[in-house]
């Protein structure tokens, strides 16, 4: 089997590209990054594709995942970059295309429970992101050919670039207030080798549809993540906000950040905001029958990115 992988040099992707490569696949990544590999490519998928392999498989993993960026951005990099793929598949054979989405696309500002692969998305989106991969979703399910959504939620695990970097780094400076809400917030998350082997799976057995994927186990998140920080050396936080308060603070933010593009990323987003404010639980039925189990529990997923953090700290000669 032949498989094209986008966002090789990012974190989902690239952990099933590696794990892919070694299992002796005949594998090809694209990414942004350069990357001294004979079965790697760098490009801005954006711009089209023109590349001399025809796949079996094609698994889009590329995008820009982020709770903060400009319109323009999300469009280029998440929905035009689909579009432009789908436009490749089609003139190669068609191949079965296999797209990571988001559960974000189904978040409202508001408690969700038990949501399923029929829940009605919200009338509007939480962010830009969440439109961005609704819109590259809509895409896919136009695709003359076959076709798998998976919409994971909340990936963790090493090499993470997007979920707890943003978390330890403002909990090390000190940064990170508890948001309280005034019910337990609990939710769905998925550690990456688990998220890998549905993506195997669904490439394996052909499966088509939309799937919903997490590890089959939410916990409340504040406990979850004060435990990671407690295993990892971290002071707990110490200032504790309301929800209404952080959410009217996020939003000063954004607007000041918004016209100040030169600062970067705010420290507070409404959406980060909402991951606290807000339980998100699925239930994953679907999956569960067709492509089976998570395949790593969770206490074993957070016992290995616990290791595999420190050693990324003493690497660098950095402690909490």
């Amino acid at each position: 089997m032949r498989v094209l992988i986008t966002g090789a040099s990012g974190f989902v992707g690239g952990a099933l590209f590696e794990r892919l490569r070694r299992e002796g696949a005949t594998v090809l990544g694209l990414g942004r990054r350069k990357i001294a590999s004979a079965d790697y490519v760098s490009c801005d998928l954006s711009q089209g594709l023109a590349i001399d392999f025809t796949p079996d498989v094609v698994v889009h993993a590329a995008a820009r995942s982020s709770p903060w960026g400009s319109k323009q951005e999300f469009h280029q990099q998440n929905v035009v970059a689909t579009r432009k793929l789908i436009t490749f598949c089609e003139s190669h054979g068609r191949p079965h295309l296999v797209h990571l989405s988001s559960a974000a696309v189904m978040y409202a500002d508001m408690h969700q429970y038990a949501m399923t692969e029929q829940t009605p998305l919200p009338p509007r989106p939480i962010n830009t992101y969440a439109a961005s991969k609704r819109e590259a979703e809509h895409w896919v399910t136009e695709y003359a050919g076959p076709w798998t959504i998976l919409r994971p939620r909340a990936v963790f695990g090493p090499g993470d670039t997007v979920v707890f970097p943003r978390i330890l780094r403002a909990a090390r400076r000190g940064r990170l207030p508890l948001i309280e809400s005034e019910h337990e917030v609990l939710g769905d998350v998925i550690y990456i080798d688990t998220l890998v082997d549905y993506l195997l799976r669904a490439i394996e057995r052909r499966t088509t549809g939309l799937y919903l994927v997490t590890n089959n186990q939410p916990v409340p998140i504040l406990q979850f993540l004060l435990s990671i920080f407690s295993r990892l050396g971290l002071a707990q936080p110490s200032r504790r906000i309301p929800v209404a308060r952080a959410m009217a603070a996020a939003q000063l933010v954004e607007r000041v950040y918004g016209l100040l593009p030169f600062l970067g990323e705010p420290p507070l987003t409404r959406f980060g905001v909402s991951v606290f404010a807000y339980s998100k639980t699925f239930d994953v039925t679907k999956s569960l029958r067709d492509l089976g189990p998570p395949s790593v529990a969770l206490s074993e997923g957070v016992d290995r990115f616990v290791s595999w953090q420190k050693k990324q700290w003493n690497h660098a000669g950095e402690h909490p």
